[in-house]
């Protein structure tokens, strides 16, 4: 029997990528994304449906479930890959910017996973596959609220797989480096605005330059989602699987090695070593 796969934010980038390649070895593809553009996908199959889907809207979320359902009998996998990204400065991080990310990176993930229980029980058997960061894994400078809405998201999963298991369904995790070939991080929009104090300037500069040359290649499309494929067909209790060559960097420095070790490793890779100075800043005047 083939089987059904939904996506969630597959109108570019991982989304798109994991879509393509399911459909490519034969899936049945629920394709789901805010506004539904089938034309974003070279091939038209029909073995292919593209519908509207908001994380943050409990309707749009339930009719993306009775669609999928009418058209194919059934959903196996469910992938929750959309997501906002963000660089910024905590202190200058506008207190919407910061519910916006969690409305959609955690509390859809956690909306989207509550609707298709239920579903996934009555069929005894479906996986469901969270899409986080490498963030999680090696927290970098300036991620600190994307950082949070991601990491929430792994506690979460780990503590689903362990009770979902009564019902032969599994949670897991697939956790990307940063693919600067995605539009991710385009996708920030306007609230990168703003977001980098006059003080941070000389860091902020640095820490990218410092990017600009990270150790191994970074992360691609392809990867996260042969990644999502290992996710959603291997047998087993394996809950984690990283994305990328520096994904795997990270993941082998937290797992592998102590804690001094670690965060030592982490703040050569993230930590400028030359930062421009900062303003002076003016004496405080009663």
């Amino acid at each position: 029997m083939t089987k059904t796969i939904l996506i969630t934010g597959t109108s570019s980038g991982y989304g798109k990528a994991i879509a393509e390649l399911f459909l490519d070895r034969g899936w049945n593809v629920l394709a789901t994304m805010r506004r539904p553009d089938p034309s974003v996908f070279k091939v038209q199959s029909d073995r292919l449906k593209v519908l509207p889907l908001d994380v943050t809207d409990a309707d749009s979320i339930a009719g993306a479930i009775a669609d999928g359902v009418a058209a194919f009998g059934g959903i196996d996998v469910w992938v929750n890959n959309a997501g906002i990204g963000l660089a910024s400065a905590v202190e200058a991080t506008p207190e919407a910017t910061i519910r916006e990310l969690f409305e959609t990176n955690t509390f859809g993930v956690m909306a989207c996973c509550r609707a298709i229980i239920p579903q996934m029980r009555k069929q005894s058997r479906g996986i469901i596959v969270n899409v986080t960061s490498s963030v999680t894994i090696g927290v970098m400078p300036l991620s600190a609220v994307y950082a949070a809405s991601k990491c929430a998201i792994e506690g979460f999963t780990e503590s689903l797989s362990y009770e979902l298991s009564l019902f032969d369904i599994k949670a897991r995790l697939v956790e990307p480096g940063l693919a600067p070939t995605t539009s991710f991080g385009a996708n920030t929009g306007t609230r990168m605005q703003g977001v980098f104090p006059k003080d941070y300037e000389g860091f902020v500069q640095a820490f990218f330059e410092k990017m600009a040359n990270y150790p191994t290649p970074y992360c691609t499309e392809a990867e996260v989602a042969e990644a999502t494929w290992t996710a959603a067909t291997e047998d087993g209790k394996r809950i984690r699987y990283p994305a990328g060559a520096d994904t795997k960097l990270l993941a082998k420095l937290r797992w592998s090695t102590c804690e001094d070790h670690y965060l030592a490793k982490i703040r050569e890779l993230f930590i400028p070593t030359t930062i421009l100075p900062a303003p002076t800043p003016k004496p405080y005047l009663a």
